[in-house]
């Protein structure tokens, strides 16, 4: 044989093994991917793996996961499912922690994955969700797993002012993992599957003696309505993702970034016509002060156009996501359903952290008032009720995005300062005809300026009832303070919507 008929033999050969050695390749990829991607049946009361959590979050068919075949040693996976997918058509970044991998424990490959993802959304300005369900840093990697959290919280932090960033609770968020969730803006969790705590149930009874159960110390219900840690509790998992979903949909993805403004709804005509009867003339009465928001907020007919955070934390003011004209904005409410819509320490935090989110994003702030004053006593003192209530202060002064306020029945004392008030750089304000605006109460200043008139009369409570009605109407009526030009005009109930709309128009640059 030849030389030519040699090389002619040898590549006849090779070119025939080479499908059969390509087909090998293929078959050990197909391999690895069905390994690592076999979907490994959730535990306890969990519904979907971490893979199907971060693909139900996302619009369907869009998630592209980021190194799928990395490993963290004998444990199998890094333990955190992380990549990229499409919500409502905009880029999202997520992070879904693996709880069939070592309990979700954080390792060092772990907080290197997160880690990844929580760079990829800095760099390039997208929202970042985090699914939890973590039993905390994993013992086995000891300081390497304490300087992988930390790396986490930092990367938490210079996001903070940079892109939103939601955590969805949906397991155990034990330890140093905790500490995540409580740097990002909004935390949902899953009632009766999801607790957050720095020490569990065990720990705490060595400790301390106390015995408590896990969802007494760190449940849903614990961090939605007596620690404000967490801002919704829903019931199941799909429900917490979709909230997620919501909750992007009124903002922009990036600090800076355009948002998503859609076709105006008009407000429920049935809602604008009860408008006017709404609030009952004498102060002391409740009401309910969504309906006033229904009579004046674009309608939400499919419950996709407002969402209220923290509706069970500090009850008696309402924080909400909704809708003016198409645009999304931010609602700052009393409520005087509960507690009369009085201001407290834990009222003021959730104020003045929900004013400095809306402002970040430039969302316009809108604020209803019916605020009779701070909560006084020594419990509110003790707590703090003075430096609390001045981040109230400083939030709306350092608000930048339009702060709109009206004054719906009332507002006294520091507590109408502390609503949004013009003196504070509120871009617009109103009051309603009957509204009262006064350093106090008329039943309190009629008792402290005519205490011996009082004590004197033969019938006290006739003068007392005489004296306030002369206060209310000479010093509380709105119409001084629209005659100084504190306020920009005394307005019908059902005018508000327009002037709130007209007023954001000429506010809001025209390409936002």
């Amino acid at each position: 044989m030849t030389q030519l008929d040699t090389t002619t033999h040898d590549t006849a050969t090779h070119d025939a093994a080479a499908p059969a050695h390509a087909a090998g390749h293929r078959d050990v990829l197909a391999q690895r991917r069905q390994e690592r991607t076999a979907r490994v049946e959730p535990r306890g009361r969990r519904s979907h793996t971490a893979r199907e959590r971060a693909e139900l979050l996302l619009d369907a068919g869009t998630f592209v996961e980021i190194g799928p075949l990395r490993t963290a040693g004998s444990t199998g996976g890094t333990g955190v499912v992380i990549g990229w997918g499409l919500i409502d058509g905009r880029p999202v970044v997520v992070a879904s922690h693996d709880a069939a991998v070592a309990s979700g424990a954080i390792g060092a490959v772990f907080a290197e994955t997160v880690q990844r993802a929580q760079k990829l959304a800095l760099d390039r300005g997208h929202p970042i969700v985090y699914i939890n369900d973590s039993g905390g840093a994993r013992i086995h990697d000891g300081i390497h797993a304490l300087h992988g959290c930390g790396g986490i919280f930092t990367l938490n932090v210079l996001a903070s002012r940079k892109i939103p960033q939601i955590s969805v609770i949906l397991g155990p968020c034990a330890g140093a993992a905790a500490y995540s969730p409580a740097l990002t803006d909004w935390t949902i969790m899953v009632k009766d599957q999801a607790q957050m705590f720095l020490t569990g149930p065990e720990i705490v009874r060595a400790a301390t003696g106390e015995d408590a159960t896990a969802d007494e110390i760190g449940g849903s219900g614990m961090h939605t309505r007596t620690s404000g840690v967490a801002h919704l509790e829903v019931e199941t998992e799909d429900e917490a993702l979709d909230s997620a979903r919501r909750l992007l949909s009124f903002l922009p993805s990036r600090v800076g970034g355009s948002p998503r403004v859609l076709p105006a709804r008009p407000a429920t005509e049935a809602a604008v016509e009860r408008l006017p009867h709404v609030v009952p003339d004498k102060s002391s009465i409740v009401f309910d002060m969504h309906e006033v928001l229904d009579g004046i907020l674009d309608a939400d007919e499919d419950g996709s156009g407002r969402l209220e955070l923290s509706p069970e934390h500090a009850p008696s003011v309402i924080t909400m996501l909704a809708r003016m004209d198409g645009r999304p904005v931010g609602i700052v409410a009393n409520q005087p359903m509960r507690r009369g819509g009085i201001l407290d320490a834990k009222a003021s935090v959730k104020i003045s952290r929900f004013v400095d989110f809306c402002a970040r994003y430039d969302l316009p702030v809108l604020t209803f008032v019916d605020v009779p004053g701070f909560l006084p006593g020594t419990v509110e003192e003790g707590r703090g009720v003075i430096t609390q209530g001045a981040t109230m202060l400083r939030a709306y002064v350092e608000a930048t995005s339009p702060v709109l306020t009206v004054v719906v029945r009332k507002a006294y004392g520091g507590a109408y300062i502390a609503m949004g008030a013009r003196s504070l750089g509120a871009d617009f304000t109103w009051a309603w005809s009957g509204a009262e605006i006064a350093v106090m109460g008329p039943g309190g200043a009629v008792a402290l300026l005519h205490r011996r008139a009082l004590r004197d009369a033969e019938d006290p409570e006739a003068l007392r009832d005489e004296l306030a009605s002369e206060y209310r109407e000479n010093v509380a009526r709105p119409y001084l303070a629209a005659e100084a030009g504190i306020l920009d005009d005394v307005i019908h109930p059902e005018e508000t919507r327009q002037r709130m709309v007209d007023a954001l128009r000429v506010l809001t640059p025209a390409d936002a």
